[in-house]
């Protein structure tokens, strides 16, 4: 058979055709193959971090824990109303972890909490913006009740008046005998000269709260003063001394700070001069010492109340989390070693 160029030529290219096509499917078929591949070792690295991942979370969670949740019962409280805010603040962050357990918090002040904790044993945990007392320590021990002291915080305690109260901003000690003591002011200028003739009128905490007594000792007693003036408006109640304040133009009380954090617009602070000049009450000031009515925060647990699974575990977690909710209350942090000590007496009693 013969052909001439041009059919040969035509043959020619149309096997090249032929050939390209070929390879294209070639082409296409070997994409095709590389991307399922790629997508088979990815759904595979895919699984392999899940699987990893499950490890860890099971790694994470304890085994043999019993959650707190399972706890009921009711625990009960009383005293101090400047610890009262802290306590009741733990009890509602404790109520997210064990909502069965009821947390019922009296405010009879520092000592009425004392006489349900030691003289009638009605309480399992006792606020206290003081130490106890020695008289109060032996009627626990009379009545066979052991007990915890634990650190949980400080106070700045602040005195206020009337926003509409300009000339009082500043208290001497001198200031304070001849305005809180037995022969109380009857007006302002008796206090200062400088202050106007305006009746005082005082909203303070009563005889049971440890506020009174931590107020006297630090400004009476060092005089040799044993109690202060009695015509005031007394109440256990700082919301009822805040409301007094807040109401009456003139006049003068005091409290525990977070009291005056959570009503800024109501009252005035007012500074406290104890000899190196007018220092405000702020958490900055009682942490560096520097404000003269700065105290310690207490809780008391009896030991025999730590034996109720509820009791332990609400008084392990006001550990661990008071120092997180306390600058929010209005209250300063007590150091770590502190919480760390009270943490080891508490787990001392538990065994």
């Amino acid at each position: 058979m013969r052909y001439n160029w041009r059919t040969l030529l035509a043959l020619i290219a149309l096997l090249a055709m032929v050939a390209t096509a070929c390879a294209s499917d070639d082409t296409a078929a070997e994409d095709d193959s590389a991307a399922a591949d790629d997508t088979a070792e990815t759904s595979e690295d895919e699984a392999a971090d899940d699987e990893a991942a499950d490890d860890d979370m099971a790694e994470e969670e304890p085994a043999d824990e019993e959650p707190a949740g399972d706890l009921s019962g009711s625990i009960e409280v009383d005293g101090s109303s400047t610890v009262a805010p802290l306590t009741d603040a733990i009890a509602e962050e404790y109520a997210g972890v064990s909502p069965d357990v009821i947390v019922n918090i009296g405010v009879s002040g520092t000592g009425g909490g004392f006489e349900r904790f030691c003289d009638e044993g009605s309480t399992d945990i006792s606020n206290a913006s003081r130490p106890i007392k020695d008289e109060e320590a032996q009627a626990c021990a009379d009545n066979g009740i052991e007990f915890t002291e634990v650190r949980v915080g400080t106070d700045a305690l602040t005195m206020v008046t009337n926003p509409a109260t300009e000339f009082l901003s500043c208290l001497t000690t001198d200031e304070l005998i001849t305005l809180w003591g037995p022969d109380g002011a009857a007006t302002w200028d008796q206090v200062n000269p400088e202050f106007p003739a305006e009746p005082v009128e005082i909203f303070a905490p009563d005889a049971d709260s440890g506020t009174y007594d931590f107020f006297n000792e630090t400004i009476l007693e060092p005089s040799e003063i044993e109690e202060p003036r009695q015509d005031y408006n007394s109440s256990a109640d700082d919301n009822v001394i805040a409301q007094g304040v807040q109401g009456t133009p003139g006049s003068w009380g005091y409290f525990g700070f977070a009291y005056f954090v959570n009503n800024p617009d109501g009252v005035k602070a007012i500074a406290y001069d104890a000899g190196n000049g007018c220092v405000e009450p702020s958490v900055e000031t009682a942490q560096d010492d520097s404000y003269g009515l700065t105290r310690p925060l207490f809780i008391y647990v009896r030991n025999d109340a730590l034996a109720k699974a509820e009791v332990a575990d609400f008084v392990t977690f006001y550990l661990d989390t008071v120092n997180e909710v306390i600058e929010e209350v209005g209250y300063v942090p007590a150091p770590d070693s502190v919480i760390e000590e009270a943490r080891a007496g508490v787990e001392a009693e538990l065994g």
